[in-house]
């Protein structure tokens, strides 16, 4: 996800969500923990459980869309 669009949905979902990014060579654990194999790759938790994962880069629009569905 570029920063660009991070930051418009930051944005758009302050309140709601929070956007964020993580250096996987600086944070290889956590990486290895949710097995993040390609960059991008996109988690989207809830209630602290992971819920969906996107590898690669969507679109704003599906980006948006999927987490419409868990808010």
């Amino acid at each position: 996800m570029s920063e660009r669009l991070r930051d418009e949905l930051s944005k758009e979902y302050e309140g709601k969500a929070v956007i964020s990014k993580l250096n996987v060579d600086s944070n290889q654990a956590i990486a290895n923990q949710y097995g993040i194999r390609s960059i991008p790759t996109i988690l989207i938790f809830k209630g602290g459980k992971l819920v969906d994962t996107t590898v690669g880069a969507p679109s704003k629009g599906a980006l948006k869309a999927k987490l419409d569905k868990f808010i």
